[in-house]
């Protein structure tokens, strides 16, 4: 044991971290322990979970929660500070604050929940200097003042012409808000256009085939041409070039190209799936040997999430149910409780599709359930309703962090 109290350590503050935090709390409730037996600490920059899924929107003046008040409704502590440095020797992670002191945080468990990135690979010309995206809040918030200012530019095919890089979930999601967007911006009579270029021969090339049409068909309907097979090799301010020679002028191209897990991962020497992701145990602790106590959920876990062998996604919606099981996990091999396998058998996909409405599917086969108007709705609730956290109620809160109840819909 490093502490005298023993410490559960939470690296994060997105879907996972958070629901990881209550989980642990609701554990150690239900073992009879009073507070403060096992001492839960959330490490992440700021108290804030921002809706990563809803940053493709227009307005995201909702798409922010301050998590503080739920921490300390059920006894978790929350401590400001980056991550620099995971010792899985001494149990110890260094840490900067705001004011740039570097500080050092023991632990007994450790959960890593710090999410993942947009790829940028440094092959493109220009995609680090020009290319803008809206994978955080930070560069979704910049992409919006951007796309304002174009409105004080003299009308030219690249001002008016905006550029996706990347036709997959979440670059369909931002190509299909941008002709509303623009048209709002500069005005009905401007010439404009919304362009993805994606190097594979479909769109969402991730998902199953059934969905595709219809995504295609909701693009098509919007003005969103799409350009498939083009590899993009360079950024510059004027517009973007592929590898087959195309050139598009473009004041505004977002880049959408893939993800990887944090980079803490690194910084456990086990083993890594090719988007980062350590793989753990149905348990979701590290699955290598002497790092039993080391845990990893969401984004930055390889993990089957049935018996059929379908692998957790980089989403909000596994990122909320493995955050559970790993809470209740980590509280529970603490305290010597026995753990609980992680499952979450159902899947469903819910794309928005700007002013057209969206797509709803259902099952790993994403049998498409509705469309338009009504898959809209299905989208507006999940993004409204299911990923949103209870208000600081310490009932409402550990019945929401009970890693058995699940949405239908997510």
């Amino acid at each position: 044991m490093v502490n005298a109290t023993p410490r559960i350590v939470i690296i994060g503050a997105g879907f996972s971290a958070l629901w990881a935090a209550l989980s642990a709390a609701r554990k150690l409730h239900l073992a009879g322990k009073p507070d403060g037996t096992v001492e839960v600490v959330l490490i992440a920059p700021e108290p804030i979970l921002h809706m990563r899924p809803r940053l493709y929107e227009s307005d995201l003046s909702e798409a922010s929660v301050a998590i503080t008040p739920l921490l300390d409704t059920v006894g978790v502590r929350y401590v400001q500070g980056t991550v620099q440095h995971i010792d899985v020797e001494k149990n110890r992670l260094e840490y900067h604050t705001e004011a740039g002191e570097t500080l050092f945080l023991d632990f007994d468990r450790l959960v890593l929940a710090s999410g993942s990135k947009l790829c940028r690979p440094q092959s493109v010309s220009g995609l680090q200097e020009q290319g803008w995206d809206a994978d955080q809040m930070d560069s979704a918030l910049k992409l919006g003042v951007h796309l304002q200012s174009l409105a004080t530019l003299p009308d030219s095919p690249a001002r008016n012409t905006v550029v996706v890089c990347g036709g997959g979930f979440t670059g369909v999601e931002v190509a299909a808000e941008m002709p509303l967007r623009l048209r709002n911006i500069l005005g009905a009579s401007a010439d404009i256009k919304v362009i993805v270029l994606e190097r594979a021969e479909t769109v969402c090339p991730e998902m199953p085939a059934p969905p595709r049409p219809v995504i295609t068909e909701g693009l098509m309907d919007l003005g969103v041409e799409v350009l498939l097979g083009e590899t993009v090799v360079s950024l510059d301010p004027e517009g973007v070039t592929t590898a087959s020679g195309k050139r598009i002028a473009s004041k505004t191209v977002i880049w959408s190209a893939g993800m990887r897990a944090s980079d803490l991962t690194t910084h456990i020497p086990a083993e890594r799936d090719a988007l980062g992701r350590l793989h753990v145990s149905q348990n979701l602790n590290v699955s290598a040997p002497g790092l039993q106590h080391i845990y990893a959920t969401g984004d930055t876990a390889h993990i089957a999430v049935d018996d059929a062998g379908h692998l957790a996604l980089q989403s909000c919606q596994h990122a909320v149910y493995m955050g559970k099981a790993a809470g209740n996990n980590v509280m529970a091999d603490i305290l010597g409780l026995p753990l609980a396998p992680y499952r979450q058998p159902h899947y469903t996909m819910s794309i928005a599709l700007g002013a057209w409405g969206g797509v709803f599917a259902v099952g790993w086969d994403q049998r498409v359930e509705s469309v338009k108007e009504e898959a809209q709705k299905v989208k507006t609730y999940v993004n409204t309703q299911v990923i949103y956290p209870p208000p600081p109620d310490r009932t409402k809160l550990f019945a929401a962090a009970d890693p058995n109840v699940q949405s239908p819909v997510c």
